[in-house]
């Protein structure tokens, strides 16, 4: 992690994870899991945003840094996002990570580490991997408490209506 990483010009991480928070929101009354992305450009502009969409579009691959980089890249012309930074609400998964290291994104920040899959230091740590051809900045824990809460909230609603759904006999 990089904790002496600057924030990008005009408002704070905490206010750009409050805006993927407001996306992870959105995919969960979808029924996706609630995840939410958001790439800024080097002046602190949005490039582009993202949610899972992975049940609706029926894509393994529709993780909310997924939607964001594709966006992303088609705005620009091109997926070289060596100025932009990503938040997202949870720690990227080997998958979302790879692809944050093809598009050269510069710092990604994120709100709540994966025990299961994250693969930016949690279970495994990609990008300082021997393999990775990319070195960018880190942050994790932004309103860290707050988007695991979220995922958590989300998980009990959904278990409970899945036990709703098929009473155990």
């Amino acid at each position: 992690m990089s904790p002496a990483t600057p924030e990008p010009p005009g408002l704070p991480h905490e206010y750009w994870m409050s805006q993927a928070m407001t996306l992870a929101t959105a995919a969960g009354e979808f029924g996706e899991v609630p995840v939410g992305a958001v790439i800024l450009d080097s002046q602190g502009q949005v490039v582009s945003t993202g949610a899972n969409r992975r049940q609706r579009d029926n894509d393994p691959t529709a993780h909310a840094e997924i939607i964001a980089l594709r966006q992303a890249g088609q705005i620009r012309g091109t997926w070289y996002l060596t100025d932009c930074t990503l938040y997202v609400t949870l720690e990227p998964c080997p998958m979302c990570t790879g692809a944050i290291l093809q598009a050269r994104i510069k710092t990604l920040i994120y709100g709540t580490t994966d025990p299961k899959a994250g693969a930016m230091g949690t279970v495994i740590n990609i990008p300082t991997s021997p393999a990775a051809f990319h070195r960018l900045d880190v942050i994790g824990g932004v309103l860290g408490e707050d988007c695991r809460a979220q995922l958590q909230a989300w998980f009990r609603e959904h278990r409970q209506r899945a036990k709703e759904k098929f009473p155990q006999e």
